[in-house]
């Protein structure tokens, strides 16, 4: 979990070239297991960009060295805030939607983002 959370703040900072913290992690999905001696590749994408914060959708690969097969283990979501100098929010660039799958990612992530800021005022209320 560490790793994906690094991961996904390498992409947020890259994005937003400012200091970022983790805001959320979402759907968090262990798939299949890594064994020992196997090779772990994680790949991260800013999948939505909103005023201050960003979505990352992290996957985890792991690969058998002996055999070179390679397995899908684990995805997950996280969200970063960027911050400033003074450790505020600040202002993130905006995302260029490339191709009809990451504005596909884009909208899912809208979606996802809805939910997560609906969960949050519950909570508030409770």
């Amino acid at each position: 979990m560490s790793w994906i959370d690094i991961a996904a703040a390498i992409c947020a900072q890259r994005h937003s070239q400012k200091e970022v913290v983790t805001a959320s992690v979402d759907d968090l999905h262990f798939i299949a297991p890594v064994y020992k001696g196997w090779v772990v590749n994680l790949k991260a994408r800013i999948n939505f960009v909103s005023h201050t914060s960003m979505e990352v959708g992290v996957r985890v690969d792991a690969e058998n060295p002996k055999t070179g097969e390679t397995f899908h283990t684990a995805s997950a979501y996280l969200t970063f805030v960027a911050l400033d100098s003074h450790k505020k929010p600040t202002t993130v660039p905006g995302l260029v939607l490339e191709d009809d799958l990451a504005k596909k990612r884009a909208e899912e992530a809208a979606l996802r983002r809805s939910w997560r800021l609906k969960r949050r005022k519950t909570a508030k209320k409770n």
